[in-house]
């Protein structure tokens, strides 16, 4: 049989390894104690690209220049594009339908845009936020990180591929340029995973990921050059290919359950990139015993046809069933698994299949590369419609009643057209500062004091809360805030954070340097521990039985003492401290919990109340810790919103069906809105008292 002719052979065995490769990353998704390595499964998808492309290239006419390349370009677009933006489009319509704005969707509408461009990836690894974090498990576009690698990849392999089609002395050429960058991957890859603190980066971007899709290059173009492809196999050297296969299995199962988050590609991914190499070496062209036949069987094979379309579906269809009625349950796992297949039947016959194979569409390489470009730029656009009538056209309350959920304070501009307010930064070291101040409004500048507002998100949340007490009564607000970084937070004891240590050292400072006599310092924060997550649940018992423990009694103590000493200098000098006493914190978010359609989701299980009692006994110790604060410092004094938030003997997440809370303990902006008045009061009692003193 001539090369030609081989170079043309189906080969069955290939679409078994993408059915182990898309199940192996399938079954990780859906639950990944089932097989803790399978997210490796993508790496073997890598190996398999590199090999097959190169084998699909190579079986063509040879053809130069700018019509090899549109010839290229224009296949990978009819093979990859017409899924794919179906794919995204049905996804974003989906998202903007239950998946309301929140921290762990912010990334999301961003990431489906790019993945479009095939750009998700260097997206992903901007965010800070590792491919095993609760914001990527919930983006329905996070998967499309490994296509963007491929896509990146297609833009640079005919380049380095055009001398193996002429031939000769020429395909050397091929195989150096594949060898060196091959390499050069392979050691940045190496490099990073020795610097540590670079797992996200490594993960995600294409120059640690090229090593695996050029190892499947060079295999091809190294049996090619041997001269191996179909040849028949001697019985004297059976021996050895029989333990060999047997290793590659081997090796590829360690792989997919060993894999470690964070030590991929390497060195955990070096595992599935070797065996991979060895089962398509060792089985092209042989039987291979029971490994080939498994894998060349008619499921296995019908898996693998479908393995861009299974993996195209599996993820936005497990992210939605996460964000609505949960993924946890077997009976949940197995429609959404169905459901999966059903979708990729769809797309794989009606949507693959057409474009792939039929004869519709342009007659020329070139016009079908404008066209593609075209979709591609038309379904972003489409994604952005969608993302921009989401308030219109969504079914979650989240999204439809934006003003009552989020406490950005847009409604003002409608309530007062006649006042704004004007917004500047503060460099801080280590976390964000604004400077709110009231513009030119009827009725003069009002107050000329600086209210400072400093801490952990629970600060920034009071957003609208401040912004309205600016345009009423005017002078400015400074705010601090820093996640997790609460000041005078009481729950130290949980675990030390330098960062945020130096963080309220410089606001601190800040503070001290601009703040005078009358001014007052708000200090917010989440003070007991959270009961729920947006992602997850924390056992109740077991949290009221750490606020009793020994470590956490001495740990307040420290504190008190601390804060004493840190705030005493602002207080003495006639600023006046307003600490927050501890809200409720419920046993579930609100948000995730308020629609039929998520009501049943394993995180509402608790139920979005709790008994006032509970809270008072939650929040007993650490409110004795703020008052003995508040009694240390002159004019001090503690400010408690828990009468108007929770009035009755069972804490709720709303008053008259609008939200109090946005998740199990920051406040909505119906929430602001409520507490603004209290807020008030209590300040002008508070000025009231200490009026006589700094006359």
């Amino acid at each position: 049989m001539q090369e030609g002719q081989l170079r043309q052979t189906y080969v069955p065995h290939i679409d078994g390894l993408r059915a182990v490769a898309v199940l192996s990353v399938i079954l990780y998704h859906l639950k990944a104690s089932w097989l803790p390595g399978g997210f490796t499964g993508v790496d073997v998808f890598f190996v398999i690209s590199g090999f097959v492309v190169s084998a699909s290239v190579d079986r063509l006419p040879a053809m130069g220049g700018w019509q090899g390349l549109l010839r290229f370009y224009a296949r990978r677009i009819r093979r990859i594009v017409p899924a794919l933006v179906v794919c995204l489009l049905v996804t974003a319509l989906f998202s903007a339908l239950f998946i309301p704005e929140s921290w762990l969707s912010e990334t999301s509408d961003k990431t489906g845009r790019r993945a479009f461009f095939g750009l998700s990836n260097w997206v992903l690894a901007s965010t800070g936020n590792d491919y095993f974090s609760p914001r990527t498990e919930f983006n329905p576009y996070t998967h499309t990180w490994s296509l963007g690698v491929e896509e990146q990849f297609y833009l640079l392999f005919p380049l380095l591929f055009l001398a193996w089609s002429r031939g000769g002395r020429a395909r050397l050429l091929s195989v150096t340029l594949f060898a060196l960058a091959t390499f050069a991957s392979l050691g940045y890859a190496l490099r990073l995973a020795g610097q540590g603190g670079q797992e996200i980066q490594a993960f995600y971007v294409t120059t640690t990921r090229f090593w695996q899709l050029g190892a499947g290059v060079l295999l091809y173009q190294a049996m090619t050059l041997a001269r191996q492809f179909d040849v028949a196999p001697q019985p004297g050297r059976i021996s050895w290919r029989s333990p060999l296969l047997l290793l590659a299995v081997a090796a590829l199962g360690y792989g997919l359950w060993a894999a470690r988050p964070g030590h991929s590609p390497w060195p955990d991914g070096l595992w599935p990139v070797l065996s991979t190499l060895l089962l398509l070496g060792l089985l092209h062209g042989h039987r291979g015993g029971w490994t080939g036949r498994a894998l060349a069987s008619a499921p296995m094979v019908w898996i693998g046809k479908l393995s861009y379309s299974l993996y195209l579906w599996h993820w936005p269809v497990f992210v939605l069933f996460r964000w609505t009625v949960g993924l946890e349950t077997p009976l949940a796992g197995a429609c959404a698994v169905l459901l999966v297949f059903v979708l990729a039947w769809l797309s794989w016959r009606w949507v693959e299949q057409p474009l792939r194979h039929g004869a519709r569409g342009p007659r020329t390489h070139g016009r079908w590369v404008l066209l593609g470009l075209a979709v591609l730029v038309l379904g972003a656009g489409l994604q952005s419609v969608l993302v921009k009538q989401q308030k219109h056209i969504s079914l979650s309350t989240v999204s439809r009643h934006p003003l009552d959920w989020y406490p950005y304070a847009k409604a003002l501009k409608k309530e007062v057209p006649e006042c704004r307010v004007v917004e500047s930064s503060i460099p801080v070291v280590g976390g964000q500062a604004r400077l709110l101040q009231r513009g030119d409004c009827p009725g003069g500048s009002g107050a000329s004091g600086v209210l400072f507002v400093a801490g952990d998100s629970h600060a920034l949340v009071y957003n609208e809360l401040l912004r309205r007490k600016v345009v009423q009564d005017g002078g400015q607000v400074r705010l601090y805030g820093s996640g997790g970084c609460a000041l005078v937070g009481m729950q130290g004891w949980r675990g030390a954070n330098p960062a945020c240590e130096a963080y309220t050292r410089n606001v601190i400072e800040d503070i001290q340097a601009t703040a005078r006599a009358g001014d007052v310092l708000f200090l917010p924060g989440l003070r007991v521990p959270r009961l729920a997550e947006q992602y997850q649940l924390f056992d109740i018992a077991q949290v009221q039985a750490d606020l009793a423990s020994p470590a956490a009694v001495q740990g307040r103590a420290a504190e008190v003492a601390a804060a004493i000493a840190q705030l005493r200098p602002l207080a003495e000098r006639g600023v006046r401290i307003v600490l927050e006493a501890p809200k409720p914190v419920l046993p579930a978010p609100p948000y995730r919990c308020s629609d039929a359609f998520n009501r049943h989701n394993p995180i509402c299980v608790n139920g979005m109340q709790i008994p006032r009692a509970r809270t008072e006994a939650m929040r007993a110790p650490v409110l004795d810790s703020l008052r003995q604060v508040a009694a240390a410092l002159p004019g001090a004094s503690v400010w408690d919103p828990l009468p108007t938030l929770c009035p009755g003997e069972v804490c709720q997440p709303d008053a008259g069906g609008r939200p109090l809370y946005f998740d199990g303990d920051h406040l909505s902006g119906y929430g602001n809105r409520v507490l603004l008045p209290v807020f008030r009061d209590h300040l002008q009692r508070d000025d009231q008292r200490s009026s006589p003193t700094h006359r």
